[in-house]
């Protein structure tokens, strides 16, 4: 992975880009404050979900071999893979098992997660997205930047010229409304020709094996019904205990995600049924890093986050750079706790300080997930890993020559009495702007205030001195 702050200053010169973003995470989340504050109870349904899921993770080796119980009893097949690899594997070999060369797609963060399109193209399977915005990227060879809505970095202008060269409509406008029917008569022909769909997993429930999807569009009910064959790919994490903890879900989601009262489509099933649905269900529970953050008691609560979005709404880092910045599916808040302890800090060591630390993410979490600890957390294991492989570096020899000066109090005093000389350098401002090397590595990206014409100490020294 690039790291953050590299990515980040390319997007920072975007300028149409922070215009998209600024207005979808702003519409966004006006249409969320709204909805919620309908809720006399909200907080108390917050409480509620940080409370099942914080459970559902305390029991999560119980719950599973409950949930592969209840799945296998109803008459599905499970399948467990602890990375990627596997997972993608033991999903093109049943592709392949039926003969098919193509699969239809249900949004999915986790299938993004593990590649799935790229691993499916080397079997010479083709993966074809039917959500519009996942549709979007695919056509335009991108990955998403938004966990709800992946386009988010494109406008509707870009999506007609995009839909106008891959989709072969010359005449299109871009009226919402033409670009989604333009879409819908793409997706049809390959809703109603595909034997094998793909989906990812909203919620599984223990107590009955009952998988879940939650959508807005409908191209996932019809992911789910029409093809013979279905594939489901579930993060471990995404179990909830019983069925009535499901209700508490159902109403935090919606109001976080898309500010809807309840989701448009909301599709379940448990196992297969003669002549209702799919013939043959597949659950592939994927592990992927996801053990490793469980292990730890401060980074696991990342665990209980439901995709809903909302953190990445209200982060002004994220406003303003978007999620291409981060690297990695999960952008945004959520993704700067959650990718580093997935991928290991040597990989995604930067993320953690993808933050202003606002809190503006805690506030909004419909799970109380506690980012901002998290983040701070993750800080502090990103220096211990660092140190533990490169002792001596720039950062580790200013501290330390800071520590000497700072330990002695004339060193100190003389050290403030020298800073005087950086007044040479400020502007008219007052402000002190771009340095050389190795300064610039501070004032690339940040501007700092002019030293003082004296220092406390003598400011102390003479107002002491002075007559009361």
């Amino acid at each position: 992975m690039r790291g953050f702050a590299d990515a980040a200053r390319v997007a920072l010169g975007d300028t149409q880009l922070r215009r998209n973003l600024h207005r979808a995470t702003h519409g966004i989340r006006a249409k969320r404050a709204a909805v919620v504050g309908e809720l006399e109870d909200w907080q108390e349904l917050r409480a509620a979900g940080r409370a099942i899921k914080q459970r559902t993770l305390l029991q999560l080796p119980d719950l599973l071999e409950r949930f592969e119980a209840a799945v296998i009893g109803a008459g599905g097949i499970v399948h467990w893979a602890r990375d990627a690899r596997e997972a993608n594997g033991t999903i093109a070999d049943i592709v392949a098992g039926h003969g098919a060369s193509s699969v239809v797609k249900v949004k999915s963060l986790t299938t993004d997660e593990i590649g799935l399109n790229d691993a499916l193209a080397r079997r010479g399977i083709e993966a074809i997205e039917t959500d519009l915005a996942e549709l979007i990227c695919q056509l335009a060879g991108e990955s998403s930047s938004h966990i709800l809505v992946p386009a988010i970095h494109k406008n509707r202008a870009e999506i007609r010229t995009l839909f106008r060269e891959r989709l072969g409509t010359a005449d299109l406008s871009d009226d919402p409304a033409d670009l989604t029917e333009a879409a819908r008569l793409h997706l049809r022909r390959a809703f109603l020709h595909a034997g094998i769909a793909v989906s990812g997993v909203n919620f599984g429930i223990a107590e009955t094996g009952t998988v879940s999807v939650v959508e807005s569009e409908g191209n996932g009910r019809m992911c789910v019904t029409l093809p013979r064959v279905l594939i489901s790919v579930m993060g471990i994490e995404k179990l909830l205990p019983t069925w009535a903890d499901l209700e508490v879900f159902l109403q935090l989601l919606p109001r976080s995600s898309t500010g809807e009262r309840m989701n448009p489509y909301t599709s379940m099933w448990t196992g297969v049924h003669r002549d209702d649905g799919p013939e043959e269900f597949h659950l592939v529970l994927l592990d992927n890093g996801r053990s490793a953050v469980l292990a730890d008691p401060q980074g696991r609560q990342a665990l209980r986050c439901i995709r809903c979005s909302a953190c990445l709404n209200v982060c002004p880092v994220y406003e303003r750079v978007g999620g291409h910045a981060y690297g990695s599916i999960y952008p945004g808040p959520i993704g700067a706790i959650l990718t580093p302890q997935m991928r290991g800090l040597g990989e995604a060591g930067t993320l953690p300080y993808a933050s202003s630390l606002c809190g503006a993410c805690y506030d909004v979490c419909p799970v109380g997930i506690d980012i901002p600890t998290v983040l701070t957390h993750l800080r502090a294991r990103s220096v211990q890993y660092r140190t533990a492989r490169r002792p001596v570096d720039a950062e580790a020899l200013a501290m330390r020559a800071l520590a000497w000066v700072m330990d002695d109090e004339r060193r100190f005093a003389a050290a403030t009495s020298a800073l005087r000389a950086g007044r040479i350098a400020a502007r008219r401002d007052g402000r002190i702007g771009r340095l050389p090397w190795p300064l610039s590595a501070w004032t690339d990206a940040r501007d700092a205030p002019a030293p003082a014409a004296r220092s406390f100490r003598e400011w102390w020294e003479q107002e002491r001195g002075r007559p009361g």
